[in-house]
């Protein structure tokens, strides 16, 4: 596996992709446009000139066949195949793929082996393999993942993604807050055990926005809810964590 593994895109399934489109785009800036791609109904989210995430509308039968609305992470990887297999050989599972994307590349759905959902992601061209700049708006600058065992699942990503351990922050009794990045770069995010009352273990994405004070009346004016915040958090930035109105959980960070 090539260190320094990154998110390099984030998915939306939905109920309605429209309504997605507007609410996204009054909260945090996005500019939606439909995919090219002949016989897909996909809707692109661009932050200026940027791509920087995608969402489609399920299906009435994949609805009914339980999945659920939410956001999906892409991890880059440089062999999708090898990238399947040695997670399954960890303990994760796969749940669909790997499989092609004519001209865009070779994915994979996957869980961890705690089950927490994300994807892999081969781009088909080497120029498109390169992160989007977490530090600019509209994109997402923090990836935090609600485990079931947080102390434990590091050693899953560390070993398939070549991710390092930075700081760890005490969190009382909800135990260590452990963040991560790769070896070649940044802090990205953090890992932690998930709240008692999260159903499942799951990835969360924070998006960048200018203040956190203008964004929050979007999302309740826009048709969402307001789940935690506004809080500040380490570095002088706050954060807010809600629901679209379609049910997928979504949060910011930014200045004050």
């Amino acid at each position: 596996m090539a260190t320094g593994s990154r998110f390099v895109w984030y998915e939306l399934m939905t109920t309605d992709g429209a309504a997605a489109a507007k609410f996204y785009a009054d909260v945090v800036g996005w500019k939606a446009a439909k995919s090219p791609m002949p016989d897909m109904d996909y809707t692109l989210f661009n932050a200026g000139a940027d791509q920087v995430a995608g969402a489609f509308a399920l299906t009435k039968e994949a609805l009914a066949g339980g999945a659920p609305v939410g956001w999906v992470g892409y991890v880059g990887v440089a062999n999708a195949d090898k990238a399947a297999a040695d997670l399954k050989a960890a303990g994760g599972k796969v749940l669909r793929g790997p499989d092609d994307i004519p001209g865009v590349g070779r994915f994979a759905m996957v869980t961890d082996p705690q089950g927490a959902a994300f994807a892999l992601f081969q781009p088909a061209h080497a120029d498109d393999s390169s992160p989007a700049d977490i530090n600019k708006p509209g994109h997402v600058g923090w990836h935090e993942l609600y485990a079931v065992d947080g102390a434990t699942i590091f050693d899953f990503y560390g070993k398939l993604f070549s991710w390092v351990k930075g700081e760890a922050m005490d969190m009382g009794p909800a135990g260590k807050y452990q963040m991560f990045g790769p070896a070649d770069g940044a802090m990205i995010g953090g890992m932690m055990t998930k709240p008692a009352q999260m159903p499942v273990p799951a990835w969360a994405f924070y998006v960048n926005v200018p203040s956190i004070e203008a964004a929050t009346p979007k999302i309740k004016a826009g048709g969402g809810k307001v789940l935690n915040g506004p809080t500040d958090v380490p570095g002088g930035q706050w954060i807010v964590q809600g629901l679209d109105p379609q049910g997928a959980n979504f949060a910011l960070v930014g200045g004050k």
